[in-house]
């Protein structure tokens, strides 16, 4: 049975009008895209097609470049590390900084999608989401047979360490909301806080780039960290403030984190019903909390 394809011109209105994620049927994307650039970490070119899939299948990762194509789920449970990004892994095949491609996949209501990547970390194109949503809204999206089932949370789960929280509570719709804290000015301390069902992902959210601190830079470089940065694909902040302006938001720093937080939690399969506040997290907070969540989440 030939499923509907949401038509570009209503696609097209998704990204100026707010998007809502509700129960419904599941998705996945109309046609076969692809994108290609330097990883974040390991400087290498990659190539990434972004494929339909079948209804229950998920979000998954298929390393066309080892031998047998292996595949990694986008699930919680194949979290290898979280250093700076996120990192999966199934076996000895691996694929890192998945955070900015799932956030993206996950908010436009992308259920289901194949990942084919000729590498082990994906494109980090220009520090955000929004040429993964523009991608999306290229290939178009395809109404699926299958429900969409939304998780309720049953009770309060919360991950912290020192004074870094991230804290998941039970609510009538879903809502992000973030807060950071810097000691530079130019960052200083930012709140944000994101309703699907109020703002489009593709206009609030997925515009803000990853960013860093200039002091922080050579450092990381000799961990063998950040080999793709540059100033075209991440803010950098010094003392004097942003080397690479304009922001494309006043409040961009937080925006991210949040889209990042997206991401993560996006491993979860499907988004429960829930507002998840975080302060000051990091990548290990939001998957800690992703696997706190899984057994709590009940059917809605």
């Amino acid at each position: 049975m030939t499923q509907p394809t949401i038509p570009m011109q209503s696609l097209e209105a998704q990204a100026v009008c707010p998007v809502a994620l509700p129960d419904g049927p599941q998705q996945t994307l109309a046609a076969a895209v692809e994108r290609s650039g330097v990883g974040l970490h390991s400087g290498q070119r990659v190539r990434v097609q972004l494929r339909p899939a079948d209804p229950g299948a998920g979000r998954y990762f298929v390393r066309t470049d080892l031998p047998g194509a292996p595949v990694i789920p986008a699930g919680i449970a194949y979290v290898s590390q979280t250093t700076l990004s996120t990192e999966l892994s199934c076996g000895d095949a691996v694929v890192r900084t998945v955070e900015h491609l799932l956030a993206a996949l996950s908010a436009m209501g992308i259920d289901n999608a194949r990942i084919e990547i000729e590498g082990a970390e994906v494109p980090i194109l220009d520090g955000s989401a929004q040429d993964w949503v523009a991608a999306i809204l290229e290939a178009g999206i395809e109404i699926q047979d299958s429900q969409r089932q939304i998780p309720c949370l049953s009770t309060a789960v919360s991950v912290r360490h020192q004074d870094a929280f991230v804290l998941a509570m039970p609510a009538t719709e879903l809502r992000f909301t973030y807060g950071i804290d810097f000691e530079l000015p130019s960052i200083g301390n930012q709140w944000y806080s994101w309703s699907p069902r109020a703002e489009s992902f593709a206009t609030a959210i997925a515009p803000a780039r990853t960013f860093g601190l200039a002091h922080q830079i050579e450092q990381l470089r000799q961990r063998g960290l950040i080999q793709g940065g540059s100033l075209e694909n991440a803010l950098v902040c010094g003392s004097q403030g942003w080397l690479n302006p304009p922001l494309r938001f006043a409040n961009e720093p937080v925006r991210h984190k949040l889209l990042d937080l997206v991401g993560d939690l996006s491993l979860l399969g499907v988004f429960p019903r829930a507002h998840i506040l975080a302060y000051k997290a990091s990548h290990h907070l939001h998957t800690q909390l992703a696997q706190q969540l899984a057994p709590v989440c009940l059917p809605a």
